[in-house]
């Protein structure tokens, strides 16, 4: 029994730490499938990872004890997220929801229900025939809201309202129209109310404009504090209407259906809005080999088997096909619902529907993710084994990708799949030295290569099933003879993106794969990623703090020169290629010192020069004689390999013992 216990609390946590750190929704259900428990996270990893943490409350671990799963919906915003929270936990009525959440409330805007409404915040709503808008999470924007509504509207502010013989502080100051004194009508009244209700319903475009204009007439009139003020009031409207696809003030009942595939794997989700609120989310899973534009309407046509559960809409992307759906739900289900398609470049009126299929999109994305992690993507890895004849299941696969602008700053990335998955936890990456400022893919690899194995070999650690390179046959013999050098057994492919051909090492022809092969997927997975970290690493070393220092070495340059040196040339190179005339413009100096600055610039790029032209020679001299080295399994070889790693670190050759 404990076993069992045991093994239920760790899945629980498993899922909490893969969840995605995205804001959203999670519910946790019982075994009977039942759900216990709603809550809302801006980051849910974090948030779910902390019902494992030490020290909790009892009633939270009594809740972990009697969960069996746990599901979570992500949203685009921390406040769409609040908004489906409440809607779930209306639908659900979980019980620990009463035990566990927090007394705090989120506030609405109220308008009373009087022939002279007033207008203010609460958190009580009572049934008293009085308006609520909300709730909205940011407080602070609503209070900043109804204080700029009542400097626009000159509306009534005391709390209860009698009729007065003389009108109070707010009339005689233009803030209120004095209703308790009869010097205002009851019609004319309303009409400001009416005007308040239009603009939060998000239809007062005619109100911002009044704000808008009255911001620019205080500005004009050098009363800056007033213009900031209304200034203010904008943002706090804008925060306000916040467009969201949970809860969007539109009654009504649609539906958003979007997918995301891996190879043959594909998940749909589906988004039901019902009476203008985002009531739930179905996910479904299945696998085709259809394309793309056939898929969501494959799926329409099994989920919608009768009329009882079609809404008025449905709203799918726009790249679908849809003419057959169309005709089968019209005629086969006698149904008038209309199959509405959304474009990636949308009109204003469009961009929530958009907004929508995008969140249903991106909770498609997280089931697959799921799925690959439950599975290990087995399917994928045994066709690389059978199609590439490799020894053994590609359990472990590490990929490099070379990242440079011009020769600068190359990076090579390694990336690190475990059973089909990313294993962040091993990513490297390499500065390279050999290659700096030198256009040499085969040489970079090759750099990246010696320093990654030598390395495990000598630490005795295990190598990878496959090693996975981006790019052609050229890019992959050229690690080949390094791996050979240092007598690494490890299988090697390369990807090449023109075609996505696989190729091998030595060979004349590539491995062409299906499109929707599980190999070329996976594949395509690594090489990608190999791309993303190694833009991302070259990207961080084009900063500030990798030019500065050259700069900032030569005569007459301080910070503010350094940084004009910098916006202007970039690099020493294009600096040294300059003349004195325009540096002593640039910088604002005589032409002697121009001359001095720019003499130093030269010493030092063609000492730079030097130096990586040394590099490139001592490297192809060292490729060179490993190509040549004895039999790969001998003593020499070994040791050879081992100094060809250490000089590649600059380090000092080590003598074997």
């Amino acid at each position: 029994m404990n076993t069992q216990i045991n093994t239920a609390y760790e899945k629980l946590h498993q899922t909490a730490l893969k969840a995605p750190s995205s804001s959203g929704v999670y519910m946790w259900r019982n075994h009977e499938g039942t759900v216990i428990y709603v809550g809302k996270a801006k980051n849910l990893k974090n948030r779910l990872s902390s019902y494992f943490s030490a020290g909790q409350h009892i009633k939270t671990r009594l809740l972990v004890s009697n969960a069996e799963n746990i599901e979570y919906i992500t949203t685009s915003n921390e406040y769409e997220a609040f908004l489906l929270e409440n809607n779930l936990i209306k639908k659900y009525n979980p019980h620990y929801n009463i035990q566990l959440k927090d007394g705090k409330s989120y506030p609405s805007l109220k308008i009373t229900n009087e022939d002279f409404p007033r207008f203010y915040k609460t958190r009580l709503i009572k049934k008293d025939g009085s308006l609520y808008f909300g709730p909205y999470p940011d407080a602070g924007a609503l209070d900043t809201f109804i204080d700029s509504l009542y400097k626009l509207y000159p509306v009534r502010h005391c709390r209860t309202f009698k009729k007065r013989t003389a009108p109070c502080m707010y009339y005689h100051i233009g803030r209120c129209k004095a209703p308790c004194c009869n010097k205002i009508s009851s019609e004319a009244y309303n009409e400001f109310i009416e005007e308040i209700k239009a603009l939060l319903e998000g239809k007062g475009d005619e109100t911002v404009n009044k704000l808008q204009t009255k911001m620019k007439e205080a500005a004009s009139q050098l009363n800056f504090e007033k213009a900031a003020r209304i200034r203010d009031s904008l943002k706090a409207l804008a925060i306000l209407q916040n467009q969201n696809i949970v809860e969007d003030f539109e009654s009504g009942d649609r539906d958003y259906i979007a997918h995301w595939r891996e190879g043959e794997l594909v998940s749909f989700t589906v988004l039901k809005i019902r009476g203008g609120k985002l009531l739930g989310r179905d996910n479904f899973q299945a696998e085709s080999l259809d394309d793309d534009g056939e898929l969501v309407e494959e799926f329409a046509r099994e989920y919608y088997t009768d009329n009882s559960n079609l809404p008025p809409e449905i709203y799918i992307s726009g790249r679908h096909e849809t003419s057959f759906l169309k005709f089968w739900i019209n005629k086969n289900l006698n149904s008038k619902s209309r199959i509405i398609q959304i474009s990636q470049n949308v009109k204003d009126a469009d961009r929530k529907h958009r907004a929508a299929l995008d969140m249903a999109q991106e909770n498609a994305k997280e089931d697959i993710i799921r799925r690959l992690r439950e599975r290990g993507d087995i399917p994928a890895m045994e066709e690389l084994r059978e199609l590439l004849d490799l020894p053994r299941l590609p359990v472990r696969i590490e990929g490099f990708d070379i990242a440079h602008i011009g020769g600068k700053f190359p990076v090579a990335s390694l990336i690190s799949f475990y059973n089909g998955n990313p294993d962040k936890k091993n990513y490297r990456y390499f500065r390279l030295r050999t290659t700096n400022g030198v256009i040499d893919d085969f040489a970079s690899m090759r750099e990246a290569a010696s320093r990654r194995y030598s390395r495990l070999i000598n630490e005795g650690k295990p190598l990878p099933d496959l090693l996975l390179i981006d790019g052609g046959i050229g890019q992959v013999n050229a690690v080949d003879g390094i791996l050979k050098a240092l007598g690494a057994d490890i299988p090697i492919a390369g990807l090449a993106k023109r075609d996505e051909e696989i190729w091998r090492p030595h060979t004349s022809r590539p491995i062409c794969l299906p499109k929707r092969s599980d190999g070329l997927r996976l594949l395509q997975r690594v090489r990608d990623e190999t791309h993303r970290f190694a833009t991302s690493r070259n990207q961080n070393l084009r900063t500030k703090e990798n030019v500065v220092s050259i700069f900032a070495s030569l005569p007459h340059v301080g910070p503010k020169r350094e940084l004009l040196l910098i916006k202007e040339f970039t690099t020493l190179e294009n600096l040294a290629d300059s003349d004195a005339d325009t540096v002593a413009a640039l910088l604002r100096i005589k032409t002697p010192e121009a001359g001095e600055l720019l003499e130093k610039a030269k010493e030092l790029a063609a000492e730079r020069k030097k130096s990586k032209e040394t590099k490139q020679l001592i490297l192809n001299s060292r490729l060179k004689k490993a190509a040549s080295s004895p039999d790969n399994g001998s003593a020499e070889s070994a040791s050879y390999s081992k100094r060809l790693a250490m000089e590649a670190l600059d380090l000092p050759a080590v003598a074997e013992e």
